[in-house]
């Protein structure tokens, strides 16, 4: 299929391929919406507004991505030139704050038409509280939130250049059909995907990872039983539904702020931080130095690929061996130089990985060494130069979908209010409970305190001392 209703059609990436894998398996096709509010404490002219939100579309092909199948099920990608749909308007004050959550909490349940149709859904609200602004569904296939971030942001600033004298015209977005290109001339057999297949066989055939539960070994030591083999390292770690949850936790602005300054004055990210301290959480939980965590990367190093919409994650397993008289500082160091190391072969397909990691261990299907996947989002909007707006207040609130095909999912973002950090985790309702998120949470906050007071402390004295 090389047009579609007059548009040039291409492939799906390996970023959209790794979320049509778990799609397929998922009864529940809403697994793949992303819903979040944006809301501001001001009063909006919604014509300016609804102006702002079609501009937007018209700058980000992306939002205009549509869906097709040929005759043998393969899916294809095509940008249309518009996208002018009336933009819907709800007015939520004659509600509570919990009834208006309620509602678009459900919009974000609603799965869209999966070919030749939009996959993206804007309404414009006015809040209980008097925050006013938008929420925003869009379909993971077209969007990941550092795109969706740079999407609402597009909106809010083309609004505040008609509405204000000193706020500039934004920048142009970056064109998604120049970057699917360069990925697909990546896939097609390049030099570069020929070392990044030998990077990672390489380091898959090093040796087998092991599974580490959120409780300890009860997971592992019950697949070893089931399965007749004493030396089995791989769980089921899904249960045999896909509902879900969103239990989020708050750590306050100032401790947030001492593990950022840490950070900065160590040269390091903040995502080795947060690995480190589960890694030592796992480590503590289960008596294993050897622990394995997905963590996505977001391949949005150059501004074009920050500004080009779309959804561009690729995730891999982080696996690292801590020994317990490695000082905490330098386990962190150990962990941002694999990073590294995964980053320069971050194109790579997930899907590939997975599949030859498989192969070569043998494991059965539906079974992992990772008990958890990360992500952690830098951006904010208050970061991207909306500071200009003075003492006005926004407010962001993400919505869950209802359904997940992992056990867990952790994702760590900054609050705008505060900037201190949430730690999302959705995670499956019958796999993973409250309680054992909080405990799990509660005793990796001790860690990287610990830890950052006292960087040179071994890993095992810090077990010992939490």
């Amino acid at each position: 299929m090389e047009t579609r209703n007059g548009y040039k059609t291409y492939p799906l990436t390996a970023a959209q391929r790794f979320h049509q894998f778990y799609l397929n398996f998922c009864p529940k096709k809403q697994v793949v919406n992303i819903g979040t509010s944006l809301t501001i404490e001001t009063e909006l002219d919604f014509d300016v507004l609804k102006q702002s939100i079609h501009k937007a579309y018209e700058r980000c092909e992306s939002m205009r991505i549509r869906f097709a199948e040929d005759g043998d099920g393969t899916w294809y990608q095509y940008v249309v030139e518009k996208d002018d749909r009336d933009i819907e308007f709800v007015d939520f004050t004659d509600r509570t704050m919990e009834e208006a959550e309620s509602v678009m909490q459900s919009w974000t349940e609603i799965p869209f038409e999966r070919f030749d149709s939009p996959l993206s859904r804007i309404v414009m609200i006015k809040m209980p509280d008097g925050y006013s602004g938008v929420y925003l569904l869009v379909d993971h296939f077209i969007m990941d939130a550092q795109s969706l971030i740079c999407f609402l942001k597009d909106i809010i600033e083309l609004y505040c250049n008609t509405m204000y004298e000193d706020i500039p015209y934004p920048k142009d977005m970056a064109s998604y059909i120049e970057q699917v290109e360069k990925d697909l001339a990546y896939e097609a057999g390049s030099k570069a995907k020929e070392r990044d297949i030998e990077f990672f066989h390489k380091l898959i055939e090093t040796s087998e990872p092991i599974y580490n539960g959120i409780d300890g070994t009860e997971k592992l030591e019950a697949q070893r039983k089931r399965s007749g083999n004493p030396n089995a390292r791989a769980v089921f770690n899904t249960s045999d539904s896909v509902d879900s949850a969103l239990d989020i936790f708050h750590l306050e602005e100032e401790p947030t702020k001492r593990l950022m300054d840490f950070c900065e004055e160590n040269h390091i990210s903040l995502i080795c931080l947060l690995i480190m301290g589960l890694h030592t959480y796992f480590h503590k939980m289960n008596g294993c130095n050897d622990v394995s965590i997905n963590s996505a990367i977001a391949r949005r190093a150059t501004l074009k690929e920050k500004k080009s919409g779309g959804t561009r994650i690729h995730s891999f397993p982080m696996r690292v061996i801590i020994e317990e008289d490695m000082s905490f500082i330098d386990g962190i160091y150990k962990i941002r130089d694999h990073q590294n190391e995964l980053f320069c072969h971050a194109n790579y397909d997930p899907v590939d990985y997975f599949a030859y990691r498989t192969k070569v261990y043998g494991t059965e299907r539906g079974c992992t060494y990772e008990p958890m996947s990360l992500t952690y989002q830098p951006l904010t909007l208050k970061d991207n130069g909306l500071d200009k707006l003075g003492d006005i207040h926004y407010k962001t609130k993400w919505y869950p979908n209802g359904a997940t095909t992992q056990g867990m999912y952790l994702t760590v973002m900054h609050r705008p209010d505060d900037n201190g950090l949430d730690f999302s985790f959705e995670h499956q309702i019958k796999a993973v409970s409250r309680e054992q998120l909080e405990f799990m949470y509660y005793y990796v906050c001790k860690i990287m305190f610990k830890g950052i007071e006292n960087p040179d402390l071994s890993v095992g004295d810090i077990i010992k001392l939490i």
